[in-house]
């Protein structure tokens, strides 16, 4: 079963919020990253259970999983659930930022 995406509003605010920043020191990285972030989505919409339970799932009315992209301090998370038939991402955090709360 191939899942759909969904993004929310805060998802897409997050993801821009962080190319916004890095474009400040690079337009090419900050492209490269967004690409990146993207495909990584992307790969989600095949066996999104592959990935772990977010440390705050317990603290969510739903179920919340999380995969990570970057590498060494620049890691984020792609904070998601699954509803029915979609992969709905909900943030994308920064890795070294304080956990979420509902």
């Amino acid at each position: 079963m191939d899942y759909r995406i969904e993004m929310t509003a805060r998802a897409i605010e997050d993801a821009d919020r962080t190319f916004a920043w890095i474009a400040e020191r690079s337009l090419a990285q900050a492209e490269s990253w967004y690409r990146g972030l993207l495909e990584q989505i992307e790969s989600l919409t095949r066996h999104p259970l592959r990935c772990p339970h977010a440390a705050e799932n317990e603290k969510f009315p739903e179920e919340i999983r999380e995969l990570l992209y970057g590498k060494r301090t620049n890691i984020h998370r792609i904070i998601f659930t699954i509803r029915e038939d979609a992969v709905v991402v909900l943030y994308v955090h920064h890795g070294a930022r304080e956990r979420l709360e509902p």
